[in-house]
């Protein structure tokens, strides 16, 4: 199911165990890489507000074989939910690639900051270890519009 929102992302099932979402925001990439890598800033964004999900902590530890840490609030659970993995590789202001360690079909997320005309295309890219791990967690990217929509109004306060 491949489908585009009017802010422009488009999101795309690649194959059976990759999906791919993309949009361009009008920031140069250090700006929108910083917005991935700061927890200060992650935290403004991240977290669908449509959800009523808030970001309770952000621990990042960004480089090849750092880790991160987030833990959520959700209104229809009184228990936080916790989300980890490691750093495989960084590249300053052009990519991140990380694992998320929840369970056995985890993905591995590379996301690519590419400068263009000024602004940043960014690709971010599931890779799951099965067609089953996939399908079970299929709909998650459903939120990244919303979630770009709100980095988009984050990187609008943080100028050129």
């Amino acid at each position: 199911m491949d489908r585009t929102d009017a802010g422009g992302t488009v999101v795309e099932q690649v194959s059976d165990r990759e999906i791919v979402v993309t949009r361009r925001f009008d920031a140069p990439p250090r700006l929108v890489f910083a917005a991935w890598t700061t927890p200060a800033l992650f935290m403004q964004w991240w977290a669908p507000k449509s959800m009523g999900m808030t970001i309770l902590s952000c621990e990042m530890d960004v480089r090849t074989g750092g880790g991160y840490r987030l833990e959520f609030g959700n209104p229809a659970s009184d228990q936080p939910m916790a989300f980890h993995g490691r750093y495989i590789e960084v590249v300053p202001d052009a990519r991140l690639v990380w694992t998320n360690d929840e369970g056995e079909g985890g993905a591995v997320t590379t996301v690519t900051f590419e400068e263009q005309n000024g602004g940043t295309l960014l690709t971010h890219r599931e890779s799951y270890p099965s067609k089953e791990a996939l399908a079970a967690e299929r709909g998650a990217e459903g939120a990244m519009p919303e979630q770009f929509v709100q980095l988009d109004d984050l990187l609008a306060t943080m100028g050129g």
